[in-house]
């Protein structure tokens, strides 16, 4: 019987989706689902929306909360990762707007630039509480972490549990999965692809038709520029949402239907994304404004109302939607653990793992986001060649993922400054040492460990 292990169950909406993933999952069929969680009111909401579900389903999967991680983990063939600590939404205005009002322009704001690294530096330490015990207590599990800033999470892992079975999982995939058949005009099971990168920072790499093996990435540059140019984006979404009541997921690989908004700004929220495919001739896999967390001058090209529409629209919609099992695929996650559990070996598009030459000029310590050949065996990583603009800005990520991991590790204020000052993203300098002392203060709890 598979063991699963879930830790920070207590996110309903996300850990319905996984729930509604496994459930229904024939290979994991009878599955022991344990629920771990630091607040136990929220994980009681999501256990009894699993054990109803269950109940009415009929199903034979257990459902079971335990409290003390050492005794959720024994026995445990997979973890799942899906942690965020305090508010949310409160740290996060700090991480965007704190280094704003010391002269830092940064996008969002949540996994590049200076907001990327304090919520890395909150979020790592209890990650790696967690990964410790499971090397402890379930040595041999794979863990899968969903919680972001995803390609900085692996990286610290990896450097201080590198026998660890860890792989950083995203949905962001399925933008590029979504907007492909619309672009050539073909069902996606003619449609192969591949991309890499880091997290929130991977472009399609190649792309061609199954069943003539023809290149598809000239068709690609020349349909995608009226195809995004005409695209409702989260200011569109968010208007329409407060006018009618009317709110879309916009978020996992099902298709989304927008026939419903009529007036769209010309490139909404896709001013950088239009700058990146026109420059470097290639097409970001978000879709958005994210791609702009890693890059110095994207805060002079982005869509700063599309940003901040996206945000009100998150915000609202992550606490206004009733959490619900859907019997629909949502993540990316269960497929491959049924390939591990069924040994029916296939191709997964994207997985964060130690990059191990799967990305030319990246060391083999960093995450990257590169498609993986998952089977009994785990996951093997795919090499995916990048051109070299695109290899430019992904180098530029090498010194602030090595100072991360460095300053969490060593508990060091002095690398959080190093970090900083090595990002592209920070282009005043005079002020980031008042800066880091401002936001430790401000994040007491979590980063005062920073001496």
């Amino acid at each position: 019987m598979t063991k699963i292990v879930l830790v920070g169950a207590g996110s309903i909406q996300f850990g319905a989706q996984l729930l509604g993933d496994i459930f229904q999952c024939d290979a994991l069929s009878g599955a022991e689902i344990v629920f771990n969680d630091i607040n136990p009111d929220a994980v009681e909401k999501t256990r009894k929306l699993a054990q109803d579900h269950v109940d009415e389903h009929a199903l034979d999967h257990s459902i079971t909360v335990e409290r003390d991680l050492k005794r959720a983990l024994q026995g445990a063939g997979f973890v799942v990762i899906m942690i965020e600590v305090g508010d949310r939404f409160k740290l996060w205005d700090m991480d965007w707007r704190i280094p704003q009002q010391y002269g830092i322009n940064q996008v969002y704001g949540e996994n590049g630039g200076p907001g990327g690294l304090f919520h890395a530096l909150r979020i790592i330490p209890p990650i790696l509480d967690i990964c410790e015990a499971v090397t402890e207590v379930a040595p041999d599990a794979t863990v899968f972490n969903f919680s972001n800033p995803m390609s900085r999470i692996c990286t610290t892992v990896n450097r201080k549990f590198p026998k660890l079975n860890f792989v950083g999982m995203c949905h962001e995939i399925a933008s590029l999965e979504r907007h492909l058949p619309e672009i050539l005009g073909q069902p996606r099971s003619n449609i192969r692809y591949r991309a890499a990168g880091l997290n929130h920072f991977s472009v399609l790499a190649e792309v061609s038709y199954q069943d003539s093996g023809k290149d598809a990435y000239p068709d690609v540059r020349r349909l995608a520029p009226d195809h995004f140019a005409e695209m409702s984006g989260y200011s569109e979404i968010l208007a329409t949402a407060r006018k009618t009541g009317k709110s879309v997921a916009t978020e996992g690989w099902m298709d989304i239907d927008l026939d419903h908004i009529k007036e769209v700004r010309a490139w909404s929220d896709r001013w950088l994304f239009r700058e990146i495919l026109k420059h470097f001739d290639v097409l970001p896999i978000t879709t958005d404004s994210h791609f702009g967390e890693y890059i110095g001058w994207a805060y002079e090209v982005s869509d700063h109302r599309g940003i901040l529409d996206f945000y009100t629209y998150y915000r609202n919609f992550l606490g206004s939607v009733k959490p619900m099992i859907s019997g629909e695929l949502s993540e990316r996650m269960v497929p491959i653990i049924e390939a591990m559990v069924t040994g029916q070996e296939y191709e997964e598009s994207a997985v964060n793992i130690p990059n191990s030459g799967y990305i030319r000029n990246l060391p083999d310590w960093l995450a990257v986001e590169v498609p993986a050949l998952v089977g009994t065996g785990g996951l093997q990583g795919i090499a995916v060649d990048l051109p070299s603009g695109v290899l430019g800005l992904l180098t530029n990520q090498i010194g602030i993922h090595d100072l991360t991991a460095s300053a969490v590790l060593e508990k060091s204020r002095d690398l959080v400054i190093q970090a900083l000052m090595v990002d592209p993203v920070v282009t005043r300098v005079s002020k980031v040492p008042a800066m880091v002392d401002h936001m430790v203060a401000e994040q007491k709890p979590w980063l005062d460990y920073l001496k």
